[in-house]
């Protein structure tokens, strides 16, 4: 089993005849023949996508109509900043049930309105600023090196791009795997958070241990925490690793992600690690030690 996306996925790609979304759209193909059924651009309908080896895809005027005729159940989108938030919302009028948003330097306001509105939908929004969903043998919606995936029995959530990375090719390398990893972006207004992401690990049989890589900035870490507490008075438990990224950044300036910003006395790595290590959290010295932390969370 997986969370969000399996083999029967189909994605529409928002953005799909510029460079990025040509790129790895055809990465997507090329990975155990992810579904990808099509292509949005407004004055494009109606004509052909052909990729670096020949495959095509169709493109449609609208989501509405690209959902309507390949029975698109989540969307990608690879709109330029400037669009990007049009792009989500047209996705969400649609009802497609998940839409991952890669795109970064969205801006915050722009988001602002998106959450809003997703509030207010049956839509789930994974981003944006993030590297997408990938479940290995099965589905890649986004920008995750496929080659370092294995089907394994471990949920990857991380905050950091690079770091979900990190993250899957040390659980290959110490022979775990992954069931699905998910990485949710480092800006401040997103549209899933950690705690999402940790419901369904846990409900999920087939994922048997979690990785959660968080940041400093926000409390989403601290959040996440006290969810995990709550759950494990419900006998909900399972072994967890974790790193903190940037814990050596000073207070007051952004480092990295939009969302990665200390102030208020707020959302230091300190902080973030006791409460990550309250929670039961086996938390890691460096990322490079990440597979073999939770090696060892496992064994207790």
């Amino acid at each position: 089993m997986s969370i969000l996306i399996d083999k029967n996925t189909k994605v529409l790609v928002q953005g799909l005849t510029g460079k990025t979304g040509t790129f790895h759209t055809e990465q997507a193909l090329a990975y155990h023949d992810t579904k990808m059924v099509g292509g949005i651009h407004p004055k494009k309908g109606g004509e052909t996508w052909t990729g670096a080896k020949g495959e095509t895809l169709p493109i449609f005027a609208s989501v509405a109509e690209g959902k309507a005729k390949t029975g698109a159940n989540a969307s990608v989108v690879y709109v330029p900043p400037a669009g990007a938030a049009e792009a989500i919302l047209e996705a969400i009028e649609a009802e497609i049930p998940l839409i991952v948003c890669i795109t970064e330097g969205i801006p915050v306001m722009d988001m602002v309105r998106v959450k809003a509105r997703l509030d207010r939908s049956t839509s789930r929004l994974i981003g944006p600023n993030c590297p997408g969903v990938l479940t290995p043998d099965e589905c890649k919606i986004g920008i995750m090196p496929g080659n370092i995936f294995r089907k394994g029995s471990v949920g990857v959530v991380s905050r950091s791009g690079t770091l979900t990375y990190e993250a899957v090719f040390q659980t290959t390398n110490v022979g775990l795997g992954q069931t699905t990893a998910v990485g949710i972006g480092g800006d401040p207004v997103k549209g899933t958070e950690f705690i999402d992401m940790l419901e369904m690990f846990l409900a999920d049989d087939e994922t048997k241990s979690i990785i959660m890589i968080g940041e400093i900035g926000g409390s989403a870490e601290e959040d996440a925490a006290q969810f995990l507490k709550d759950e494990a008075k419900r006998g909900r438990k399972k072994p967890m690793a974790g790193f903190i990224a940037g814990r050596t950044a000073p207070a007051g300036r952004t480092m990295g992600h939009a969302g990665a910003v200390i102030s208020g006395g707020k959302g230091g790595a300190g902080d973030k690690i006791a409460a990550m290590e309250s929670a039961g959290i086996k938390v890691s010295p460096s990322p490079a030690r990440l597979g073999t932390t939770l090696v060892e969370a496992i064994k207790g």
